[in-house]
């Protein structure tokens, strides 16, 4: 897909949560990780954003709540 679109000049927006560093744990063949970044970054802007991510600390006050209903205090409450 991703050569498809280069190779017509449409524009691919993708997001990620890993460096460029960290993709062969991703997509395990090593040739093929080089030429997706190749093509990726040619004509790219790359906008990094720096700070907490929402989703993990949204995970991390329901992960906080529910173990919080499981304490035996909670259960008494009930």
């Amino acid at each position: 897909m991703v050569t498809r679109r280069y190779e017509r000049q449409r524009c691919v927006q993708l997001t990620t949560n890993k460096a460029f560093g960290e993709w062969n744990q991703v997509f395990p063949n090593a040739a093929c990780v080089v030429s997706l970044i190749d093509r990726l970054l040619h004509r790219a802007e790359i906008i990094a954003l720096e700070g907490k991510s929402y989703r993990l600390k949204e995970a991390q006050e329901r992960a906080a709540r529910k173990a919080k209903s499981r304490t035996p205090a909670a259960r008494k409450e009930r």
